[in-house]
């Protein structure tokens, strides 16, 4: 039943395959030839597949996972350099008619506030979100074609672009909606998105009918096709992830590396982001009710082994996390973060009565942008607000080819610099800037070509005397 190239979600995430692939790794999870055999193979720089993959995970030789620990972490270095791509969540409506078990917008939620914006309200939302520094969201919503239609979201799509507040403007809108037809992704990739955003939950098609009774997303098939259909729409770059805890975490794990090899191998690029959410209290739900919780430790292991078996994707961790839970997983993988988040609908503007609760889920890290990006910094970080690769039409297998190559680091590290620095300029604080600018002042240093880096040295005056936007 397993075929990689099948347009077919039973086929090419095959239950049976996922079962012998989970019997694989626990009857060498201590093989060393294998393991090294396997770890040989990482260093290439390919990734490797997801047999080989949950071998590693299994392992628990402690010397063989120190040299995981310490694979990864260099992996990440060598796609992703010490940048760290920031951005935030705007929930534009929690009205949903779906059942879904984990999340407090089901239907049958009835005391949860139902909130829907409108565009004005979106326009004072986003505002806050330049005030406070972002140039890339990423838009959610429930599914619901009455009080959300596809109309809705492409309108606020336009009205996210059209906003120029002081030195702010969102660059880059990232899309999270539900799964929908090849014309709706191509109009969606004609309104301007970035990547198109879709968790799987858990690849277990039974569990995941039990978790989705009712509503569209309990076709497992239609919604686990959603990214064959997003890039036949036209869509570039398409962002997997799986909700940690709802099922057997081995059994996600091997899932979502079987859909990144099918969408490499099918439609000729991986996924752009794999997100490792895990689930969290919120209005209405227990996580202990799902039984499946993981432990810090077997989270950092999930994010070492993605980051190792899929080496070119970026990695995403939301403020789910704590900040010592997030502080781990970046040395291991992870190359996108939020910050300053509000997971409730209207949140930026003005916080929520506990009464009014509207929020998906429960913020571990509540901490400001400005805090984010010092604390980044002090750990030799470079946060980036860039967007130019998206602009650039540097997307897609382009944008890959470039990753691969080890070339996008010659775009990347000068327009991170620069992004950083318009931070600086009009958001941060006199500490977070005094930082930042003697941060930036020694990356200049890093970068190898002359020419770069002369032009880098004189955007970033450019930048300080007022002027905007500089991209290579």
């Amino acid at each position: 039943m397993y075929n990689i190239m099948s347009p077919k979600a039973a086929e090419f995430i095959s239950h049976e395959e996922i079962l012998e692939s989970l019997e694989y790794g626990e009857k060498n999870k201590n093989n060393r030839e294998l393991i090294d055999q396997i770890l040989e193979k990482a260093r290439q720089r390919k990734g490797l597949s997801h047999r080989e993959a949950i071998v590693l995970l299994d392992c628990d030789l402690e010397d063989k996972n120190e040299e995981i620990y310490k694979l990864a972490e260099q992996i990440k270095k060598d796609f992703y350099g010490n940048r760290i791509v920031m951005f935030a969540p705007l929930y534009l409506s929690n009205y949903c008619i779906n059942g879904c078990e984990y999340c407090p917008y089901h239907l049958k939620n009835k005391h949860i506030a139902r909130k829907k914006l409108t565009q004005e309200e979106i326009r004072k939302e986003v505002i806050a979100l330049q005030d406070m520094g972002h140039k890339r969201l990423a838009i959610e919503a429930g599914e619901d074609p009455v009080n959300n239609p596809l109309e809705y979201i492409l309108e606020s799509i336009q009205t996210i672009y059209s906003i120029k507040h002081k030195n702010g403007a969102i660059r880059r809108v990232n899309v999270n909606i539900a799964a929908t037809t090849v014309e709706n992704y191509t109009k969606l990739k004609e309104a301007g998105i970035g990547t198109y955003i879709l968790f799987q939950e858990t690849y277990h098609k039974e569990n995941y009918e039990k978790l989705h009774p009712t509503g569209p997303k309990h076709d497992w098939a239609y919604h686990t096709e959603a990214m064959d259909r997003a890039m036949e729409g036209g869509i570039d770059d398409v962002g997997l992830g799986v909700l940690f805890g709802l099922n057997n975490f081995r059994y996600d794990f091997t899932g979502i590396l079987m859909h990144a090899e099918h969408l490499e191998a099918y439609k000729g690029v991986g996924p752009h982001t794999i997100s490792v959410p895990r689930v969290r209290r919120a209005d209405d739900i227990d996580p202990s009710t799902f039984d499946n919780g993981i432990s810090d430790d077997t989270f950092a292991k999930l994010v070492a082994c993605i980051r190792i078996a899929v080496p070119y994707t970026g990695m995403i961790v939301s403020t789910r996390e704590s900040k010592a839970s997030r502080e781990r997983v970046l040395h291991l993988g992870v190359s996108q973060i939020s910050g300053g988040s509000r997971t409730s609908v209207g949140g930026y503007v003005e916080e929520e009565p506990e009464e009014e609760n509207s929020a998906q889920f429960d913020v571990s890290d509540n901490r400001t942008l400005d805090e984010v990006v010092r604390w980044l910094m002090t750990m030799g970080y470079v946060p980036s607000f860039c967007t130019a690769c998206y602009r650039e039409g540097r997307t897609g297998d382009r944008f890959m080819k470039l990753l691969k190559s080890g070339q996008i680091v010659n775009c990347c590290h000068p327009n991170a610099l620069m992004t950083l620095k318009e931070y600086l300029e009009d958001y941060a604080s006199p500490q977070t800037r005094e930082i930042g600018d003697k941060l930036i002042a020694g990356e200049i240093d890093v970068i190898t070509n002359e020419k770069v880096k002369e032009k880098v040295v004189d955007y970033l005056e450019h930048i300080h005397e007022g002027k905007r936007d500089f991209r290579f």
